[in-house]
């Protein structure tokens, strides 16, 4: 079913405490300012405002914008904040003071941002600067900045205890939303990034195209799971310099537990449990698969280093599902994904033929996997080590999630499914061939004992599907530019 596409995108009121999803449109209250996660927007006089069914805020305009606390500037104090560099001896903060609790309206994926001047990227002339006359068809992003660079990983109950914290420089978002006209109730937020503004409402959701798999042991707690989605997540920078602008209160860092949060939240909305008990989760994964459409459409890619860029194209297929709508599937060929870029079809060292490669991490990497470990150079030894601890970990339940979904051919990746497979494998068919070499610990099970049950008890009886049948890798061309080429699958 398309969307319909708005010159000025609108959406009305969802009452979060309520479960049935609104469809009218009642007339909005007026307001003299609007406070959402600890940011407040004030206008000049009062306007015309209601929320999105996922709780984000839009306003009828234009409306001028007169300021908003916490106010953007300089750093209120000169306290360094205690900025460290990773194991690879790199970092992508500075201190620098000029701008705290930054604002934009950001029109397209990029590596500069006015948030704040300790990120990289820094470019001042990008920062949102009051009074603001915000127009109809503007999303305005603003954002409070963490005092200090170490905080609390938001997902740090799915964390071990060295990854409790994270150097995160933002601690929180908000995305204000400016429309025309007063629509349905049931919209979601259109992509806060970007210039498309489609609208896409709730009461269109495929209720009926998800399985209802039979619960097992240990699922997680579900308001816990509703929070990792409750606010936008910020992710239009495409390369490793977006995790430390993450905010600490909204959303994940790094991306393996990008990939982590979204497989679980996928497997959970699958259980046979209520549709109320469901429905707030898989609005939230819908919002975010329309925010991941949104950046892709405006020249977003997630193929960076060695786990950065994992978990977001699951949600965009997945709403393009439950939405029935084909639109969510058109992306431009710039829109490259994780899962993809790093799956191929080759000859293994010990008979292997899904392979892994990590294509780019402080410069262009080579494939490794078709030579024995005695073989590999530092930089295969770094690969490996990214292979086993942040991408497959994160990918088994949207792997599963997609299957069950019979979303193999949308996805479009046959090699990816084959590596998921591979990793999962109880049995080692190629323990004879391995020379010595033991297969990984890692293999067989992922960091999330509820992922690891859902495919042990599903994985089998998923449905037949045909595969999609146009494998092809991603390699450097002679220019160095990263391109597709055809990638038959090798008999084993």
């Amino acid at each position: 079913m398309k969307p319909t596409i708005l010159a000025i995108v609108g959406v009305a009121v969802f009452t979060m405490a309520s479960t049935a999803i609104a469809q009218d449109s009642p007339e909005p209250g007026r307001v003299e300012r609007i406070e959402q996660y600890g940011i407040t927007w004030t206008f000049a006089s009062p306007v015309r405002a209601g929320r999105f069914v996922t709780g984000d805020w839009w306003v009828i305009g234009p409306v001028t914008v007169t300021s908003v606390t916490p106010a953007p500037g300089p750093a209120r104090t000169e306290a360094a904040s205690g900025i460290r560099v990773d194991q690879w001896g790199s970092t992508s903060l500075a201190e620098d003071p000029r701008m705290r609790n930054g604002s934009m309206i950001v029109l397209k994926a990029s590596q500069n941002q006015a948030f704040d001047s300790r990120g990289a990227g820094f470019e001042p002339d990008l920062a949102v600067r009051y009074p603001l006359q915000l127009a109809a068809g503007q999303s305005l992003v603003s954002t409070i900045s963490n005092e200090t660079a170490s905080n609390r990983n938001f997902c740090h109950e799915l964390m071990w205890e060295s990854e409790k914290t994270e150097q995160v420089v933002l601690k929180s978002a908000a995305v204000l939303t400016c429309l025309a006209e007063v629509p349905p109730a049931d919209a979601f937020r259109p992509p806060y990034c970007g210039t498309l503004k489609p609208l896409f409402r709730a009461s269109r959701i495929r209720w009926d195209v998800l399985p209802k798999l039979p619960p097992v042991e240990g699922v997680p707690d579900w308001e816990q799971f509703e929070r990792y989605f409750q606010r936008p997540w910020l992710d239009h920078i495409p390369s490793w310099t977006q995790r430390p602008l993450s905010p600490s209160e909204n959303q994940p860092a790094y991306g393996r537990e990008h990939a982590r949060v979204t497989s679980i939240a996928s497997l959970m909305v699958l259980l046979d449990v209520p549709r109320q008990r469901k429905e707030k989760l898989v609005l939230g994964l819908l919002q975010r698969g329309i925010d991941l459409w949104g950046i892709a459409r405006a020249g977003g890619h997630w193929n960076h280093g060695g786990g950065h860029g994992n978990g977001r194209k699951w949600p965009i297929l997945f709403a393009s599902i439950l939405l029935d709508d084909a639109s969510l599937r058109t992306l431009p060929d710039t829109a490259t994904f994780h899962e993809d870029v790093q799956t191929y079809y080759g000859t293994g060292w010990h008979g292997q033929t899904a392979l892994y490669w990590m294509v780019n991490h402080h410069g262009p990497r080579q494939r490794y996997e078709h030579k024995p470990p005695e073989q590999w150079e530092q930089w295969d030894r770094s690969t490996e080590g990214y292979r086993v601890s942040s991408t497959a970990q994160g990918w088994i339940g949207a792997a599963l999630a997609a299957r069950m979904m019979k979303a193999i051919q949308l996805w479009d990746h046959d090699a990816f499914f084959d590596y998921c497979d591979r990793w999962m494998r109880p049995d080692d068919p190629y323990a004879d061939r391995r020379g010595g070499h033991p297969r990984p610990d890692q293999e067989t099970r992922t960091y999330d004992p509820f992922v690891d049950r859902m495919w042990r008890a599903c994985r089998d009886r998923a449905p037949d599907q045909p595969m999609a049948g146009n494998p092809r890798m991603l390699v450097y061309d002679a220019s160095g530019r990263l391109v597709w080429v055809p990638n038959p699958k090798p008999t084993e």
